[in-house]
């Protein structure tokens, strides 16, 4: 066997084993999810399994680096150079929150290591260079409204960053309580467009108060967001 087929044969297993570990520790966290378990679900051997991974807290962490790539790659598929600032900062709230909506399992496993304090994210370099990239992806954008006039001057990319993560992350984490408490499904698809709506809102809200411009008006949502569910309209009580 040539070395080209080799190498993609064990990328393939690895790839294999990183979904079903993921999907492991997704319905039972580090704690409760069982190598053996992973291995029926890859379809592998236990040798084969420690041969690519040498422990579960190896395979976690690589699970969480898959996780965080995930995101970052839908992130990062953006089409933002060039746009104006507040379209693009729009988009990346946008998105941000559709990958929330499309890849729960960012949620459930980002819920599990915070569990943990984060002391298996504190393992992987890989993770915090990804978001050293998205803190400089802000920061552009940011500069950008800024020198426009559109945006006021001063602001964080890392707060910021957290605030727009925060208003769909919670939203979602907690929608099957909030929607026994408020008497509203919050996963309903006008109710998920009322909350992409207002993630927009809120964030460019706070961008242009105060900027030389004045309050921008926030821009129509984007012809086409990534996967977006159909708005219907719907009258309030």
């Amino acid at each position: 066997m040539s070395e080209k087929p080799r190498k993609r044969d064990a990328i393939g297993t690895q790839e294999r084993i990183l979904a079903a570990a993921q999907a492991e520790f997704a319905r039972k966290g580090y704690d409760g999810a069982r190598v053996d378990a992973i291995i029926v679900r890859a379809k592998v051997s236990k040798n084969l399994l420690y041969h690519h991974f040498r422990s579960k807290e190896e395979l976690y962490v690589k699970v969480l680096e898959r996780t965080y790539e995930t995101m970052r790659r839908r992130q990062e598929a953006l089409p933002l150079a060039g746009l104006e600032p507040v379209e693009a900062m729009q988009k990346l709230c946008e998105a941000t929150f559709q990958t929330f909506i499309e890849e729960p399992e960012v949620i459930i496993m980002m819920n599990t290591e915070n569990l943990h304090r984060g002391r298996h994210v504190a393992k992987s370099p890989i993770i915090r260079q990804l978001y050293s990239r998205l803190s400089t992806t802000m920061e552009t954008i940011l500069s950008e409204g800024e020198k426009r006039g559109v945006f006021r001057s001063g602001v964080d990319p890392v707060e910021l960053y957290i605030s727009i993560s925060a208003l769909g992350y919670f939203y979602l984490s907690n929608r099957f309580t909030l929607s026994m408490i408020f008497d509203r499904d919050l996963k309903a698809p006008d109710n998920l467009e009322r909350r992409r709506a207002h993630i927009v809102d809120m964030t460019l809200a706070y961008l242009t108060a105060g900027a030389p411009l004045g309050q921008v008006i926030p821009p129509a949502p984007s012809a086409e967001p990534p996967e977006r569910p159909a708005a219907r309209s719907r009258r309030k009580a």
